[in-house]
């Protein structure tokens, strides 16, 4: 009920949660993370202009070892071997292959984000704001970021 019904997706939620932080004051003493298959260059992009400090990922990871979406993940049956104990799944894992795809996965990440951020004019990604991203909307045109969710700074609301 909670996943399906209550809460609000990244896409609406982390430019919310930046703006009351910044509406009381608290978003330097506050950091904010975000994640929730934040996977691709461009996702990580839009979350920083968004406000967050910085992006994770498990699922990035995930696919950069060669998770196949088997959804076994509780089960000890992943058939991959990265989710189990179970030996004879786990010599699926070539421990050399999957490190030089976890470090090619990072460094392919901060490279493109880097170039993302080079595009926009900031010398790096902690350098991204709202106004340097567009929104595609329904009607299939694009709208600043700051149009879509303009940024609240210390104007309390009562």
């Amino acid at each position: 009920a909670l996943l399906d019904y209550v809460g609000l997706p990244i896409k609406e939620s982390l430019p919310m949660v930046v703006d009351a932080l910044n509406r009381y004051g608290l978003k330097d003493r506050i950091k904010v993370i975000a994640s929730g298959k934040l996977v691709t260059p461009e996702e990580v992009a839009w979350a920083l202009c968004c406000g967050a400090d910085f992006v994770v990922s498990a699922r990035g990871f995930m696919f950069a070892l060669g998770c196949i979406q088997a959804m076994q993940c509780d089960k000890n049956t992943c058939p991959t071997g990265i989710t189990t104990h179970n030996k004879r799944l786990q010599k699926g894992l070539n421990l050399e292959d999957k490190a030089e795809r976890v470090t090619n996965y990072v460094k392919t990440m901060r490279k493109e984000v880097g170039i993302i951020a080079h595009s926009c004019g900031v010398e790096e990604p902690r350098l991204l704001r709202r106004d340097h991203c567009r929104v595609v909307m329904p009607n299939g045109k694009s709208k600043a970021l700051d149009e879509v969710f303009p940024e609240t700074r210390g104007q309390r609301h009562v």
